[in-house]
């Protein structure tokens, strides 16, 4: 049996947020995103919630400075849902700053400043910056809005945020590392072409030093990422079949088996194994094989 997704689940975190834990990197992104010029990582404190008590979600950065409070997230799927998401991240990461405060007491608790910032470096095309508000989401929108959030989505692919990379040259060359994985990958399978991207990094000075001390770890969370979205991408468009108006069983049941060849050829594509395509798609490796071959026939 496959093992390779069950393993790659006990590695939460991401490339990205690995690289931003880093109290000095992660000053540099704050005032790349914010204007600033703050210099002390030492005035800098890390409140990135580890174990957020919502849905066993984890926000990906935040950090505390002057009194401004900054939580980043990092994705590369486009998510409508960020601001709600947030709302539970700073709702806990309050009551975490403020464990010792009475809520109850006549005396005001002063709060940090929030800003809510999403770095997007999916494929789906972006604009370079967008607002997405929890109000949005709100069933009736004739009524003036008593709770809001706004979330800053940032297109950090090449071409549309550039002036950023200049200020925080990290990110630059963490989307350089991205560009690299996507490059190979459409030549050979996922694995390879994260190995590949690494070691041409490294010999090219592209988050060299980081990628040197991390390797091993980067290549297994780059797969685990990769794992996750296919994987989600398959149970969504599986439940959208499902989801779909009432119609024939026979007309549904085809749709279904429409969306997994679909998902299986893109991943055929992609160069991953019969045995991995079928475990997630939950087709049989004989019509994994046959998608493979119908593929083959026509290149």
């Amino acid at each position: 049996m496959n093992n390779k997704n069950e393993t790659n689940r006990r590695y939460k975190d991401t490339v990205f947020r690995m690289l931003f834990s880093n109290r000095e990197y992660l000053l540099q992104l704050y005032n790349a995103v914010n204007n600033t010029d703050y210099d002390n990582p030492d005035d800098l404190t890390i409140t990135t919630l580890e174990n957020a008590v919502y849905m066993s979600m984890k926000n990906d950065l935040s950090c505390l400075i002057d009194m401004r409070l900054a939580l980043f997230e990092h994705q590369s799927t486009v998510n409508p849902n960020m601001p709600l998401r947030d709302l539970y991240y700073v709702a806990d990461t309050y009551s975490k700053l403020h464990s010792d405060r009475d809520a109850y007491s006549p005396k005001l608790i002063k709060l940090p400043n929030p800003r809510f910032v999403v770095f997007y470096n999916g494929e789906v095309e972006q604009p370079a910056i967008r607002e997405m508000k929890l109000s949005d989401a709100y069933v009736h929108h004739d009524i003036e809005p008593q709770l809001e959030l706004i979330v800053t989505q940032i297109n950090i692919n090449q071409g549309y945020n550039d002036e950023l990379f200049e200020r925080s040259p990290l990110l630059g060359e963490y989307m350089m590392f991205v560009d690299k994985v996507r490059t190979y990958q459409r030549q050979i399978q996922f694995e390879d072409a994260v190995k590949k991207a690494v070691d041409e990094c490294i010999e090219e000075g592209i988050l060299a030093d980081f990628l040197r001390e991390n390797k091993a770890e980067v290549i297994k969370m780059s797969i685990y990422e990769y794992d996750e979205k296919l994987h989600e991408k398959t149970m969504l468009e599986i439940g959208r079949e499902e989801g779909r108006e009432e119609g024939k069983e026979e007309g549904r049941e085809e749709g279904r088996e429409d969306t997994k060849r679909s998902v299986a050829e893109e991943m055929i594509i992609h160069n991953e194994t019969d045995e991995y395509i079928a475990q997630i798609t939950k087709l049989s490796v004989e019509e994994v094989a046959g998608l493979r071959s119908k593929l083959q026939l026509h290149c």
